[in-house]
């Protein structure tokens, strides 16, 4: 039959397309729950540094002022983080908004819990962060779950970083891409043969752009992890040392300019661990 073979082989190459954008999707998802674990140890070194800080009597005013500045970088995280995750209020919140919403809402909620919050810590601990931290209770959690749901990308994605990826995420049929078009023969059965190659061709193109940006966006993901572990480790491993020296010392004024300066210094450390919270993937 005329282009029965242009009809074949455009529908394959869409098949093919549609597996490799799985397992990128599968690796994003990974490697946002790897940044997520990372960035949980980071909060747990920097809470060492902050309590043995604490426990220093004479401390200058400016320690204070850094440890401010360390809690604003770490607050989007922390609630995003701790919200309670319930899809299905999740759908009902992203369904406020436009058609990408709902869909980026349907994409996230068939994630496991953990992928869906290390998502979230992933592209909005920047970009929503200053909104969300600063409510409580509630209104948090209904916050963070209409990020998820992609109420800032419904909104028109000026609030969100790395919204292309969550977009991408959404996966074909969040995209308007039928599951009948997905399937062999499928919905091309029932068109002629220069047509069905033609969609097929047009929906493989979709697919094959979301796998670049997820692929991507997994790349920044592991380089940003990468640097957070750097950061994080060496900073445990600087308190450690720091404190093993000074056991009996309880007062800053008591430390030598040495000693002050090494403290000092793993105050700076605490302080670009937490900046690193703040980067947003995608920009």
């Amino acid at each position: 039959m005329l282009n029965s073979t242009l009809k074949k082989e455009a529908i394959e190459k869409l098949e093919q397309a549609i597996n490799e954008y799985d397992v990128s999707s599968k690796t994003l998802q990974n490697q946002a729950i790897n940044l997520h674990n990372v960035r949980s140890y980071g909060v747990d070194v920097i809470k060492k540094v902050e309590v043995y800080v604490n426990t220093l009597a004479n401390t200058p005013k400016e320690f204070d002022k850094s440890f401010e500045q360390v809690q604003i970088n770490l607050a989007s995280f922390k609630t995003l983080s701790e919200i309670s995750y319930d899809e299905k209020e999740m759908i009902k919140l992203a369904g406020g908004g436009a058609a990408a919403g709902v869909a980026a809402g349907v994409a996230t909620a068939a994630l496991a819990p953990t992928a869906a919050m290390a998502i979230a810590t992933t592209f909005g601990t920047a970009s929503t962060g200053a909104a969300i931290s600063g409510l409580s209770g509630a209104a948090a959690t209904n916050a963070a779950l209409a990020w998820l749901g992609g109420g800032a990308l419904a909104a028109g994605g000026g609030g969100m970083a790395g919204g292309g990826a969550l977009l991408a995420l959404a996966g074909p049929i969040g995209w308007g891409i039928g599951a009948a078009s997905l399937a062999a023969g499928g919905i091309y059965a029932n068109k002629k043969n220069k047509e069905a190659a033609i969609k097929a061709d047009q929906e493989r193109i979709e697919v094959v752009k979301a796998t670049k940006i997820l692929d991507a966006t997994s790349l920044e993901v592991t380089q940003l992890t990468s640097s957070t572990q750097s950061l994080s480790t060496n900073l445990e491993q600087g308190l450690l040392q720091f404190t093993s020296g000074v056991k009996h010392i309880d007062s800053y004024t008591a430390f030598s300019q040495e000693e002050r300066n090494m403290l000092r210094s793993l105050i700076n450390s605490t302080e670009s661990l937490s900046a690193l919270f703040m980067k947003e993937i995608g920009k």
